[in-house]
């Protein structure tokens, strides 16, 4: 639902400044310019720059040989280790958009509202005016306009497209958010999202399930294209990125047992249409 927040770039936060700073240090002592860095640690030149600035997450691979080809004590490593965890929703919700648009694999889970890629506008509005303080008119239209923007995610046209999988909790479209004739709308849009694209799976959690393996609350799992997993998990006015493999195979455990205990992609359409139907 974070996908609120804002849609200009990642906003530095201050580990990432840090990061960015040590490793500038150790490109300068090694006599290096980023143009001359880049092809050593095998990412763009622009790339280097947005880690220096503080404005993009370092991949671990970036890490690992940017601490080799800088000879630079472990200090990289440790620095890296920070990066995992701020308060912050906004600017660590745009730190996960930004991995996002690169991402191959896109898992998530949501018990509170339909995740932001699969809202309608109508229902975007709905939630934006539900949860205090009020937003101005002006605010409203840019949050509805960056949710469906971001939802050129799902596109089979981009190289390769990204799969996703979504679990969603049947009780969120039984609370119908914003009234009858919203809910009716987002439900046919989930029809349809199902039906036209094939990298998108979607499951509902049944109403009645007492082994859930996702009590916890919602979560987010990224793969990215240096096959790299990331995870996010939100609350009040909170924000939490996670690159811990640790961490992240915990989460992929309780997603992939989410999973077995959601209904199937088939029997979650017919729930849908049921739904719908009763509406």
């Amino acid at each position: 639902m974070s996908d609120h927040s804002c849609t200009s770039e990642p906003e530095p936060s201050d580990s990432l400044r840090a990061f960015g700073a040590v490793l500038k240090a150790f490109r300068k002592r090694a006599g290096h310019t980023q143009e001359e860095f880049a092809p050593i640690v095998q990412y763009a030149p622009a790339t280097v720059a947005s880690i220096e600035q503080g404005r993009r997450l370092p991949p671990r691979e970036f890490i690992e040989r940017a601490e080799v080809a800088l000879d630079a004590f472990g200090a990289l490593r440790d620095a890296s280790k920070y990066l995992s965890r701020r308060s912050g929703l906004a600017s660590w919700f745009r730190q996960w958009a930004d991995l996002e648009e690169q991402a191959i694999s896109l898992y998530t889970y949501e018990c509170r509202v339909v995740p932001g890629l699969l809202q309608t506008d109508a229902y975007a509005r709905a939630v934006i005016w539900s949860v205090p303080p009020l937003p101005t008119e002006q605010q409203v239209e840019e949050r509805v306009a960056a949710r469906l923007a971001r939802q050129e995610l799902l596109s089979t046209h981009r190289e390769p497209p990204t799969a996703f999988s979504f679990i969603l909790e049947q009780a969120v479209l039984e609370r119908r958010t914003g009234g009858v004739d919203v809910t009716r709308e987002l439900i046919d849009h989930l029809l349809d999202v199902n039906e036209c694209y094939r990298n998108v799976e979607l499951q509902l959690m049944p109403l009645q399930q007492p082994i859930h393996a996702g009590l916890d609350g919602p979560l987010r799992l990224l793969e990215t294209p240096e096959n790299e997993w990331f995870a996010y998990s939100e609350g009040q006015q909170t924000g939490l990125l996670i690159s811990d493999r640790k961490e992240i195979s915990l989460i992929q455990q309780r997603y992939a047992k989410m999973r077995s205990q959601a209904l199937t992609s088939e029997d979650s359409v017919s729930l849908l249409k049921r739904m719908r139907g009763a509406l």
